[in-house]
Parts: C-alpha cells; structure tokens; sequence
C-alpha cells in the first residue's frame, strides 16, 4: 500500500468532518446552564482539601481522562511525599491512540475510534511506555498555545478504517500512523534532560514518578452485575475491555469519603450532560424536579444557593446508564469535600478546562450527583476501607 496516497486520501475524506463526540460533549459542557450571582448563594466550608498540582486546559482536544488521570498521579506523588512533576498528558494519550489504533484492526473495524479514554489508560500507558514531563513534551507546534486535535484525529481514523479493510494489513501500518502524529504532535523523545539529569520515558515513570500501576483500582455500579466482582465495562472508549469492581450505589460515595479522609485522592470519570451540571457556576447536583417540568424562573435560579435534590435508586442508574442519558461523557479529579451554608456535602473537583469558571478551574458536584452520575472511579487500592477490601475479596 502507497502510505503516502492512504495519508493525503484519509485527509481529503476525513478532514472537514465533525469533531469527536468527547470534543462535542466538551463544548456542550461548556454551554450548559447558568445561573447569575450563582457563587454569592453558596456559603462553602472547606472539609478536607488534598494536594494537587495547578489547573490545566485540555484545549480543543478529547483528552480529558488524560489530563484527570495524570493529575491523579501527581496527587499520588504528594501524598508520597515527593516533589510533584506535572506529567505530559499529551505523551500518554499519542501512545494511548496507537494501543487503541492496534486494537481496532485487529478487531477488523468493529470497535469505537474516537480521541476519548478511560481512567486506567494513562495506567496502562505507565506501565508499557513510561512517562515524561509536560514541558519535555507539549504537543505544540510553533506559534500554537493550545492543543488542537480537530485535523490530526480524522486522519488517523482515516488511516485506521482504511487498514481495518485490508485484506492483509502490512507491517507497517502504524510506521504511518505515528508518523502522523509526529508530524502534528512532535516526535516523542526516547530520551530528554530533566533537572540536570537524562532520562527515558521508563527510567522517568520508574525512578521520579515512582508509582506501580498494580497498585491501583477501577470501581463502578450497575445492579445487572454481581456486587463486589469484576465486570467489563460497556461503553465505547473501554477500549481495552478492562475490568471494574461492582459496588452498591451508597458504597460509591462511601469509597470516596474515606479515600479522602486517608489522605488519597480519586479520580472520576462521569456524565456532564445534565442541565443541573453547571461548568461556568462550578456545581453539579441533582435537582427535586426535572428540569423540563421547571418554571422559566426555577431554571434561571437553578445555582442560585442550595437546593433540595432527588433521592437516586440504584433502578434509575442503572436505567439512566442503559437508555443513554447517562454516558461517559468527562473525566475530572476529586481532591476534596466541603459542605454548604446547611450542611449538605459536595466534592471538591478539579476540572481540565482552564480557569474559566467561578471557582477557577475547581467545581462541587454532590454526593447524589456522584452516586447518580459516575461511570467509574479510580483510586489507590490502600485507599479502601477494610470491610470493602474484604468485600472485594482484595
């Protein structure tokens, strides 16, 4: 096969169509509702606030369980007691496109492409890559101070799709397929100074980051699974068809409060697609009544101060997971947990999407809203309290 006709042929096809369904999610997000004077009626009372490195903007990208799963790690790194390095989101998820580039040929097309991914991805990448620095490696290109996949992303599916039909796919597909992505990313460095020191990407992960991914896992809630064994995952970027652990609903909220109160962050992957979740107002809840069923006056004051929220069986999230209006829509990282002016509990939230809310970069999603909304958590498996660890037979 001519590489260089498949290129130029993929980006003629590919190149003027939409943006993924991530990149999609994100803007909707970023159009969602809002209400004015939203942080004047919300009284806030720090609980616990655990270390995390400075915000970050993901850009015109779909990369935000890179960039949540990263900064999950450098909070494990602070916990550890070493000097946090902020990590380059954008080497993880370059690997993380041709792992799951591999995997869809070999599933000879029959499987979701897009720039989205789970948590435990950036895990994955750890373990058969390593890791570097952000500033080693940013994924600009000159005169550019936000990553922008829009171009690069059609073609490589393009790529993709094209070997997936083949016959008998060469050897040297994914030759191409990074050459792509250094031609938009930069060539990844196989070895780089930091602090006076050369490392590669594996001596980097192994002796500064210093994490073992084994250590770490994956948790969700869904009552057609068993509780407290493993099950796949079914959404689209589980590209790699890991295993979760199957917890009761109440038991979501439960792990993360005495992750926190432990000293150890988690990080979230959840639904952002609810008029109650506010990006600009930096809250998330789940409101007594639908939004639809709402007065235009109860709309606008929707983050106006506290109000009551629905109480949330395990029956609806199961039904809001299986007919859609609850998908994998965002990937963030829970660092803390304050209560508001009537005592209600929320989760400190530190989003990827800059400083462009009220909160500057950090959001409170309620605890109903979590046990409502969340695919997936990730966490430290020391993190789990005794009796879940006996559970989960650990």
């Amino acid at each position: 096969m001519n590489w260089n006709k498949s290129i130029l042929l993929a980006a003629s096809v590919f190149l003027f169509t939409a943006q993924t369904q991530a990149q999609d999610n994100l803007i909707n997000a970023l159009k969602g509702n809002v209400s004015d004077n939203s942080k004047e009626g919300f009284k806030f009372t720090e609980i616990i606030n655990l270390g995390n490195t400075s915000i970050k903007d993901q850009g015109s990208t779909g990369t935000c369980w890179s960039y949540s799963g990263n900064s999950f790690l450098e909070s494990e790194m602070m916990r550890m007691g070493k000097n946090p390095v902020e990590i380059s989101s954008i080497y993880t998820a370059r690997n993380t496109y041709l792992e799951k580039a591999k995997n869809f040929v070999r599933l000879h097309g029959s499987q979701a492409q897009g720039e989205g991914g789970q948590l435990h991805d950036v895990l994955t990448i750890f373990r058969k890559y390593g890791a570097v620095p952000a500033e080693v490696y940013t994924g600009l290109q000159e005169g550019q101070t936000r990553n922008n996949f829009g171009e690069m992303t059609p073609i490589l599916h393009g790529m993709a799709e094209n070997v997936a039909k083949s016959k008998k796919p060469s050897k040297n597909w994914t030759k191409a397929f990074t050459s792509v992505m250094d031609a938009y990313l930069g060539e990844a460095p196989s070895t780089f100074q930091y602090q006076g020191k050369t490392y590669t990407p594996r001596s980097f992960a192994d002796d500064v980051i210093g994490i073992n991914p084994d250590d770490y896992i994956g948790i969700s809630s869904f009552e057609e699974h068993p509780y407290y064994k493993p099950f796949v995952l079914l959404i689209p970027d589980n590209w790699s068809f890991e295993s979760f652990y199957n917890v009761q609903i109440n038991e979501l909220t439960d792990i993360i409060d005495n992750a926190l109160e432990s000293g150890y962050t988690v990080a979230w992957a959840t639904d952002v697609s609810e008029k109650s979740f506010s990006w600009k107002n930096g809250v998330a809840f789940v409101p007594e009544k639908p939004f639809e069923q709402m007065s235009r006056e109860e709309q606008e004051t929707l983050f106006v101060g506290p109000k009551p929220e629905a109480k949330i069986t395990a029956q609806q999230r199961q039904e809001a997971y299986d007919n859609y209006s609850t998908t994998d829509d965002h990937g963030m990282h829970i660092v803390g947990l304050v209560k508001d002016q009537n005592g209600k509990e929320y989760y400190i939230v530190k989003n990827s999407w800059g400083e462009s809310n009220d909160y500057k970069g950090y959001m409170y999603a309620s605890k109903e809203f979590v046990r409502y909304k969340t695919i997936s958590i990730m966490l430290h498996k020391k993190a789990l309290s005794k009796n879940m660890e006996k559970k989960l037979s650990l």
